[in-house]
């Protein structure tokens, strides 16, 4: 069965860092293009960052760009998302997903992800 497993949120002042884990289970990272996604409520969900199944393939949106890093680890199948220089406006829940018809050298932040993790409450407050 497919599963991801969002951990690494939490309240963090302003300027200050987390680090994101996104762990998959049920399938390798090298068959599907991973996704960051934020929601606030009342806001449509964001495309934040994105790597594609090669692996060598990152896009970030135009807000994170710079101080937001997208990355993965195959032996642990797991994909991190840096959050540095971290601002209130990056307060959201992060979904990290999964398309299992991405492609290998592209990744994008349209509709094609199928399957969710739980999601994760990144708080940047003082």
């Amino acid at each position: 069965q497919l599963q991801l497993v969002e951990s690494g949120g939490g309240l963090v002042q302003p300027g200050g860092s987390l680090r994101l884990s996104c762990a998959a289970s049920g399938f390798a990272l090298d068959r599907v293009v991973i996704g960051w996604f934020r929601q606030v409520p009342g806001k449509e969900r964001e495309g934040v960052s994105c790597i594609s199944r090669s692996g060598g393939t990152q896009n970030y949106a135009d807000s994170v760009k710079g101080r937001f890093t997208i990355s993965r680890d195959d032996a642990k199948n797991t994909v991190y998302l840096q959050m540095n220089s971290l601002k209130p406006d990056d307060t959201a829940v992060y979904y990290c997903a999964a398309d299992s018809m991405g492609l290998l050298f592209y990744c994008g932040f349209g509709g094609g992800y199928e399957y969710w993790g739980q999601g994760t409450q990144v708080t940047v407050s003082s």
